[in-house]
């Protein structure tokens, strides 16, 4: 695909067409100073030559097909709407109005949301708290047999795997008990594009018998910010529908500029990705070893993670907990940045995540460690505040459906108020994006009073309305 828009674009042919700034010619001249003028020149629109994202015959069909092959799927689209586009296509592909399925209750926000958009009826079940390391781990597969057991009438599973930490749960266990029970199962591996490119990390869930999943490749390979991949493998999905929600789900203008960033990204790591992947990997365990060895300062490797259960770690994650000195993570994330020019992927009450990716060198993760070691040896050693402030009991169970609580009537309350009514929002501490609360589910004092700590903290509280004081939209009736 990248070469049959740089053989337009070398053609020079006289556009007629959108987008409108004409291969460059009516960009800013600001804009085309700082990007440099060939970027524009690919931006191009549906053309015979270039083919077209909603019904492609010619070489966005070929780089898709390309993809699949990669990945070890049956049939891979490019998504130019994230994976938050990926996830609404599964759930519609896989869920009609009034289908229950069973959701593991780390999912991301886009998960529900999906969920909202079929009209199905979720049934939660809940991952794995470690109160040692401060972060959810992952679902088990005791967890998702219970909810099987259950819910014997559900149609989908859906899962998150791995999480944003990293930690992956035990596919082979959980999709065989699906299989059994003959449930489809649905995957965000959004953090996941990486994984079938190197033995040393976790399976991906395709491998472990997936029928769909969705994976960003613009967070850790080589795709650009909002690319996106969906994976089919089998035929228990109906590809005609997955095709026909994906033309009604993504736009008709798609980015060509995006696309073709997925198609040199997936023959990146065809060709290059073990390599890229090795010096990913040995930066990262090189960085955690460093910072294990500061005082007040942590960073799990996969052993602790496997010693917990049926887990696993994908080791290009380094989640370094700050609990053992006077910060929070919030405190520690703007001291890497304003002092180290270290800017990490998220912070939380106790942790700073870092990713590391085939795009690092050296010298970015001795900065990450220098940095550290300077916040270490300034500030001291501290109570361990993750007993002090709890992770709220999250519900499992929801008196009215998301679509029925998210179309209701509403009103505004305040949160210290809302305790007892039912939302209508998803609220979430963004990233990750994990709902703490789903339209639907009745507000608890817990989950409140946790919000208001967060925001005091300097989390970023997403589904709120800002005012002097926090509010939540909640059903009227």
């Amino acid at each position: 695909m990248f070469d049959a828009l740089v053989s337009l674009a070398e053609s020079r042919k006289v556009s007629f067409h959108t987008p409108g700034h004409k291969s460059g010619k009516g960009i800013s001249t600001r804009f085309k100073k700082f990007v440099g003028p060939k970027i524009f020149s690919i931006d191009l629109t549906t053309l015979d030559e270039v083919d077209c994202l909603q019904k492609p015959t010619g070489v966005i069909k070929e780089a898709q097909e390309l993809a699949a092959e990669a990945y070890g799927a049956d049939h891979s689209f490019f998504l130019i709407n994230g994976s938050t586009v990926g996830n609404h296509a599964m759930v519609l592909a896989a869920c009609s109005p009034g289908d229950e399925v069973l959701v593991a209750r780390n999912t991301h926000k886009s998960i529900l949301t999906g969920i909202i958009l079929a009209g199905a009826r979720p049934h939660f079940f809940l991952p794995e708290w470690d109160p040692d390391l401060g972060i959810p781990l992952n679902v088990t597969s005791e967890a998702v047999d219970s909810a099987l057991k259950n819910h014997a009438e559900a149609k989908a599973l859906i899962l998150t795997s791995p999480n944003y930490y990293g930690v992956t749960a035990d596919l082979e266990a959980i999709f065989k008990s699906a299989r059994e029970r003959g449930l489809l199962i649905l995957v965000d591996e959004a953090h996941g594009p990486h994984l079938n490119f190197h033995p040393h990390l976790p399976p991906p869930a395709l491998r472990m018998g997936a029928d769909l999943c969705v994976q960003s490749t613009h967070k850790i390979v080589g795709g650009m910010t909002q690319s996106s991949m969906m994976h089919l493998k089998g035929n228990r999905i109906d590809l005609a529908r997955l095709q026909g929600v994906l033309q009604l789900m993504q736009s008709t203008s798609p980015s060509y500029v995006l696309m073709a960033s997925l198609d040199l990204a997936r023959m990146q790591m065809a060709t290059e990705g073990r390599k890229l992947l090795e010096k990913a990997i040995h930066l990262a365990e090189e960085a955690r070893h460093r910072i294990q060895e500061m005082e007040g300062i942590a960073c799990f490797a996969r052993s602790q993670i496997q010693e917990r259960g049926h887990f696993d770690l994908d080791v290009t994650k380094l989640t370094i907990s700050t609990r053992g000195l006077e910060l929070t993570g919030f405190q520690a994330s703007a001291l890497l940045n304003g002092e180290s020019d270290v800017q990490v992927e998220m912070a939380d009450l106790y942790n700073l995540l870092v990713i590391v990716s085939i795009g690092d060198r050296r010298d970015d993760l001795l900065r990450l460690t220098s940095g550290l070691e300077k916040i270490a040896q300034s500030h001291p050693q501290g109570r361990d505040r993750c007993r002090e402030v709890v992770f709220p009991p999250i519900g499992a169970s929801l008196p009215l459906s998301p679509r029925e609580a998210y179309f209701a009537p509403y009103r505004h309350l305040d949160l210290k108020d809302a305790t007892g009514e039912i939302s209508s929002d998803i609220v979430t501490i963004y990233p990750p994006g994990i709902p703490l609360l789903v339209p639907g589910e009745r507000i608890s004092r817990e989950i409140a009073d946790y919000l208001e700590i967060m925001g005091n903290q300097g989390a970023r509280v997403d589904g709120l309305r800002d005012g002097s004081t926090p509010q939540i939209r909640v059903v009227a009736a």
